[in-house]
């Protein structure tokens, strides 16, 4: 039996049109932090390196423990000093990322350590690293279609879904890439858009 994250997280899914309010129990990550535009090497290098360990450590676990799982999609967390560069600006040379990839809790801290080094020739792989992430409270929602179409779906999230329940954004944007971009069409992209939130008195 094959587990499959994304179908047994409730905060793998979501709706177009529709901002939920989900509460994300803490995860493990396999990450790389970076800056700037994503249609860089820099990112391409991430995403090169995030893959290979990914899958090593699939086959490990699938190996050493009996337990095979699907590898789960790419994800990243974005952020500026000014958060407008997302919204209205889209200025992608301001932002801040962190590209990562969900690893099941059964990954020991030694299997990652063995698959990093089995991906040392892995163009990101000195600042690859496995960490916990703690959201919390989130709201999300789908957006379908281009990534530089997300603009108005953020600033409704950002500037009146989020006031108008009494909530304030605490941590980093979050996008969850549902779509392989190598062999989908831009405009059937879909992609989970995810704010912590927390009360805003």
């Amino acid at each position: 039996m094959k587990t499959d994250l994304k179908k047994e997280l409730a905060s793998y899914r979501a709706r177009r049109g529709e901002f939920a309010l989900v509460d994300v129990p803490p995860l493990r990550y396999l990450m790389i932090d970076g800056h700037g535009d994503p249609n860089t090497q820099a990112y391409a290098d991430a995403i090169a390196t995030l893959y290979p360990v990914a899958y090593k450590l699939k086959f490990m676990s699938k190996n050493e423990l009996d337990r095979d799982y699907v590898v789960m999609p790419l994800e990243a967390l974005w952020w500026a000093d000014d958060m407008a560069s997302f919204t209205s600006d889209r200025d992608k040379s301001r932002w801040d990322w962190t590209a990562m990839i969900l690893v099941p809790d059964w990954i020991t801290g030694d299997q990652f350590t063995r698959a990093r080094a089995a991906a040392s020739d892995a163009p990101g792989i000195e600042k690859l690293r496995l960490e916990t992430l703690e959201e919390g409270r989130c709201v999300q929602t789908l957006h379908l279609g281009p990534f530089d179409d997300e603009g108005p779906v953020l600033d409704a999230m950002h500037h009146v879904v989020i006031p108008e329940r009494g909530l304030r954004m605490t941590g980093k944007h979050h996008e969850i890439y549902l779509s392989d971009i190598r062999r989908t069409d831009p405009a059937k992209l879909r992609t989970i858009l995810r704010q912590p939130v927390a009360d805003a008195v």
